[in-house]
């Protein structure tokens, strides 16, 4: 990473801050293949209308996610191309971390 400035990393924290919550990574992969409605992300990841509605304003507020009102209805998308993509590079990478760890752990035995 490049040397960065103290304001650019404290954005970068945040961001991250906003993909620190297990229920917001749930709404982002409940919108993976495109936008849904509150009941439907709730239909798809068990949580409340309370709760899925605070995650979608904090998503919302930090960009990742958009809001597209359908007559009564109000639709959500992703809008942070990069998003599911980084999530899935974490997710080998701790998929790949725990496979050394058992393999050290096999070793060891």
């Amino acid at each position: 990473m490049a040397v960065m400035n103290k304001a650019v990393l404290h954005q970068v924290a945040e961001y991250f801050k906003v993909l620190s919550e297990v229920s917001r990574l749930e709404v982002l992969c409940s919108l993976k293949h495109g936008a849904k409605n509150v009941t439907q992300i709730m239909a798809e990841t068990g949580l409340g209308q309370a709760n899925v509605s605070k995650h979608l304003k904090i998503l919302t507020q930090a960009g990742m996610v958009k809001r597209q009102p359908h007559g009564v209805q109000v639709y959500y998308e992703i809008t942070d191309p990069t998003i599911l993509p980084m999530c899935e590079l974490v997710s080998r990478g701790l998929a790949n971390r725990l496979e050394f760890q058992l393999q050290e752990f096999h070793s060891i035995l």
